[in-house]
């Protein structure tokens, strides 16, 4: 069945996109957020084209030319917008078939250990000890990644002697509790890096993300060697699949994170967790806020072989990011510490009429 119409609802940080095929079926998905009404933009410049007449089934093929027919405009908008269209036609696919995406990977929806992400570096030390321990006794939640350093802060920190407060101070409250992660966002030099990564073993820290610049691999791989103790990750900005290939070749990172919408959809994360499948890599994908990139993940999570322990879940209240929600029902909630994969047809959501309303209409 060929795809007839593709339509974007669009506001500043969220671009939803509606695909309709031939006999009316349609399907819908998301690109990356942020400057979303950008990357809407580019979907109808150089995707739409593309799309409109293809075939919708399939969606591997379709996703592969256009990335070729646009060699020219190589990167990070370009396949967030590829991104866009992929999972609106997973979610058409399912309906098609009657299945849950993460059915048709080859999973199935079941309820998925989550670890509660927090994504504020003005929290302080005891502040956020007390936090991720209410959450833990609230919620159930057995697994927290925290913030440490200053995004791309060049060895700084958000203010000085944080990072040395907040590790030990949650450590202390939750360490014979809790899984404990952190993200370093790209703040650290090799040797810094080291020496926090030290400190982050002696205090039972397992996963240290991002540590380095992503773009210098070597970095990271240079402080993933001098680590024994714990996990050091990354590729979550990363969507050039080359990129991923040598990444996984070299063993920069012990685990890979990719982002769903980041890197282009669904067909371009399963070949990434595929070579790192092959590799011998676990993939946790980053998935760092409660649009449907959530959703999208949590099906991928209930099917991917490789998949690690557990999927990352923002644990901010509703005024830190209020673009997130609102977009689709049912909500995705926590209870024991995990969220269940939707189990309807595609994406096992529907979309809020309500925010369809306050969003900007562009058709292809």
């Amino acid at each position: 069945m060929k795809i007839s119409r593709i339509e974007t609802f669009t506001t500043r940080y969220i671009c939803l996109v509606h695909v309709i095929a031939e006999d009316g079926l349609d399907g819908w998905g998301q690109t990356a957020p942020y400057n979303a009404d950008i990357t809407a933009m580019i979907l109808h410049r150089q995707v739409a084209p593309h799309a409109i007449g293809a075939d919708a089934g399939d969606i591997g093929a379709l996703v592969s030319r256009i990335a070729e027919k646009e060699l020219k405009f190589p990167g990070s908008y370009l396949y967030r917008a590829i991104g866009g269209l992929d999972t609106a036609l997973w979610d058409m696919k399912g309906k098609r078939a009657g299945k849950s995406v993460a059915e048709l990977l080859g999973g199935r929806p079941r309820p998925l250990r989550i670890y509660g992400s927090s994504m504020s570096r003005k929290v302080t030390a005891e502040e956020e000890a007390l936090r991720l321990t209410r959450l833990h006794d609230d919620l159930g939640i057995d697994a927290f990644k925290f913030r440490i350093g200053a995004k791309a802060g060049h060895d700084g920190d958000a203010w000085p002697g944080r990072t040395e407060a907040i590790v030990p101070a949650v450590s202390k409250a939750l360490r014979d509790k809790a899984d404990l992660l952190v993200d370093c966002n790209s703040c650290y030099s090799v040797p810094r890096a080291i020496e926090v990564g030290r400190m982050l073993e002696d205090h039972g820290i397992g996963h240290m993300e991002e540590p380095c610049p992503y773009w210098e691999l070597e970095w990271t791989r240079t402080v993933r060697e001098a680590l024994a103790g714990l996990d050091v990750t990354g590729g979550e900005q990363d969507c050039e699949l080359p990129t991923w290939r040598r990444m996984i070749e070299m063993r920069a990172v012990d685990v890979v994170q990719p982002d769903v919408l980041y890197l282009g959809g669904i067909c371009r994360t399963l070949e990434v967790a595929r070579h790192a499948r092959e590799a011998g890599l676990p993939v946790t994908p980053h998935c760092a806020n409660r649009s449907l990139v959530s959703v999208f993940t949590l099906h991928l999570m209930a099917a991917i072989e490789g998949g690690g322990p557990y999927v990352e879940f923002s644990i901010e209240p509703p005024d830190y990011q209020p673009w997130e929600l609102g977009i689709y029902r049912p909500a995705l909630t926590i209870t024991d510490g995990r969220v269940d994969v939707p189990d309807g047809p595609g994406w096992g959501v529907e979309i809020e009429p309500a925010w369809l309303e306050a969003a900007t209409r562009q058709i292809s």
